[in-house]
């Protein structure tokens, strides 16, 4: 292991490596219950979906340990699914299979992409405080990700968001709200006593006292609002259910799908899975310290096949994108440096196929304090924007505000590109552009016209 994963090289060693797998898992099991949920309003038998998660994210992450040794875990794509689901096969109305086919395309579109320096090329494009603000940026994002799956930040119709009523429904929302925040405090104090494993020991804890509190009746199973029960429970997968989407991308029915419609499809989720990409990379990357003097990710051509190897694998599995997770900052947050972690990971996602109840178990109120703690950890990366430079800290700044609020990685990279070049163009900085930023610019705006 020290010789392929060159953990004294990378500062780290065999036990920090495996806590922090588990850590980016616990905080990434969520996809176990909602991807199949998702895919289930496509048309997916949801033990299928259930079963090609699982694959699709045991491959695509394995080949970003193997290839790019970087603790790096890979997925199907939150938002990317919902497209899949509600959009492609729900509104537009096409059968699942069709959907799978413009991911199994845009798979085949990515490796070549990623191959040719294409890819390589636009992460290595964006400039050094723009990539200091979508750091920043998903340190917000997932942040925000946490408050909600705490029920920390509930919905309201007047202003979008606002916070819990804890009194209203104390035994469902404000309950979970609660555990979330005694679960952030036990994780920041582990963390600043030095604990390698505070992360990972905040999660179960928070769970423990979640079990605890259904124990006592504080908490109340309400599936109707979406409170399940909190203990683990065992049950057997049924393995014959994968053949209902295993290969189906190859048997897709095109009679009565126009080519412009499908094309608007495939761009869509390049256009999405790309930029979520790379802006993971780049935000999860600095936390990480992982890029060189010249600001650019070393190996970063086998992380992005890893990347585009994963979407192809998925969607010939039945699954919707797969893609590299921003929660593996949570991993990295707990000391990952290396493919190790990511090993580490996969296997886990391998294994739950198994065990899929009880990693489904775990309630969204006990990663919350995870996600929030780590989204703190990549937020301190505005600390190295040139705040005296307009031209470089305006394009950052609006970039870190559009993650949360617009609830996407790559339309805060889009903001984010589209107001570098026209704010430096306009001050007479027009120099210092790369002729890259602008063709994507004038991609990102036409996606916003087109698409």
């Amino acid at each position: 292991m020290e010789r392929f994963f060159k953990l004294k090289e990378n500062g780290t060693n065999v036990r920090t490596e495996v806590i922090a797998g588990i850590t980016t898992f616990m905080t990434m099991a969520y996809i176990l219950a909602v991807n199949p949920n998702m895919l289930a309003a496509a048309g997916i038998d949801p033990t299928a979906a259930l079963i090609a998660t699982c694959l699709a994210s045991f491959v695509g992450t394995m080949c970003m340990a193997l290839m790019a040794n970087y603790p790096f875990a890979l997925a199907p794509g939150m938002g990317l699914n919902a497209y899949f689901a509600f959009t492609v096969c729900g509104a537009m109305g096409y059968d699942w299979r069709v959907a799978l086919a413009a991911v199994a395309v845009e798979g085949v579109i990515f490796i070549i992409l990623s191959l040719t320096n294409v890819r390589e090329a636009i992460f290595n494009a964006i400039p050094s405080t723009l990539k200091k603000g979508v750091s920043a940026g998903i340190g917000l994002f997932i942040a925000f990700i946490g408050l909600q799956g705490a029920h920390i930040v509930v919905n309201n119709d007047s202003t979008l968001v606002s916070y819990v009523n804890f009194r209203a429904n104390f035994n469902t929302e404000g309950i979970c709200a609660i555990l979330a925040l005694i679960g952030l405090f036990i994780t920041i104090v582990l963390y600043a006593k030095g604990i390698k494993a505070s992360i990972l020991i905040g999660i179960i804890a928070t769970w423990v006292l979640g079990m605890l509190s259904q124990l006592v009746g504080l908490y109340k199973v309400t599936p109707e609002a979406g409170f399940y029960s909190l203990y683990p429970s065992f049950g057997i997968t049924d393995f014959s259910k994968f053949g209902e989407t295993f290969g189906q991308v190859f048997k897709a029915d095109f009679n009565g799908v126009s080519i412009a419609n499908f094309i608007v499809v495939l761009f869509a989720f390049l256009f999405v899975d790309m930029f979520d990409t790379i802006g993971t990379l780049v935000g999860v990357a600095t936390k990480a310290k992982m890029l060189d003097e010249n600001e650019k990710l070393p190996r970063i051509k086998p992380a992005l096949l890893a990347d585009a190897i994963a979407t192809l694998v998925g969607a010939i599995f039945g699954t919707s994108t797969t893609t590299t997770y921003v929660e593996s900052s949570a991993g990295v947050g707990a000391g990952a440096r290396t493919g190790l972690a990511s090993v580490v990971t996969g296997f886990l996602f391998l294994l739950a196929i198994f065990f899929a109840p009880i990693f489904t178990a775990i309630p969204g109120f006990a990663t919350a304090p995870a996600l929030i703690f780590v989204g703190f950890l990549m937020v301190t990366a505005v600390a190295d924007i040139k705040f005296d430079d307009l031209t470089e800290a305006v394009p950052a700044y609006l970039c870190l505000l559009a993650m949360p609020l617009m609830y996407s990685i790559s339309e805060g990279i889009a903001i984010g590109v589209i107001s570098y070049v026209i704010i430096n163009v306009c001050s007479g900085k027009a120099k210092k552009v790369t002729p890259l930023m602008y063709i994507l610019t004038v991609l990102f705006i036409a996606k916003y016209i087109f698409l």
